[in-house]
């Protein structure tokens, strides 16, 4: 909050710190749960008929199974796009980065595009597309899990 110079405190403007539109959210992956209530999950957006999400489901779910040793930063449905923090895979020694984006609803090689890098820099592209392999595996099963060939 920015202050002027002189005796008079700063009068706050409750009504400037209200979501007028939108979904609101409290804490991560809370979409579609109203505020103050416990539980919610990233995958509910997926439930919501009214909600118009552009990304396969089964690569989105993958993208997170298969990369859930990594710290999620942001997750956003409606552009594909899952950003995580650095984490190291179980039994390895070098820490990733990682950066998601799933372009399209149909569950194909094309729709997604992995980017993964080190703290010294990108990855060779064997190891990006060992990673995308590792998802593009996940999602078929869940699609025959789910019963949808």
């Amino acid at each position: 909050m920015l202050a002027a110079c002189g005796e008079e405190p700063p009068k706050l403007d409750p009504e400037a710190m209200q979501v007028k539109s939108g979904r609101q959210a409290k804490g991560p992956a809370r979409v579609g749960v109203a505020a103050g209530q416990p539980g919610g999950s990233i995958f509910e957006i997926f439930q919501d008929k009214g909600a118009s999400v552009k990304v396969n489901r089964f690569l989105w779910t993958a993208s997170l199974q298969v990369l859930d040793f990594l710290p999620i930063q942001s997750a956003d449905p409606f552009t594909g796009v899952i950003s995580t923090g650095y984490g190291t895979p179980p039994g390895g020694g070098r820490a990733y980065r990682a950066t998601i984006l799933i372009s399209d609803p149909a569950l194909d090689a094309r729709s997604l595009n992995v980017s993964l890098s080190t703290q010294a820099g990108t990855v060779d592209a064997g190891t990006r597309r060992a990673v995308e392999d590792a998802i593009l595996a996940r999602a078929r099963q869940l699609r025959i899990q789910a019963g949808k060939y």
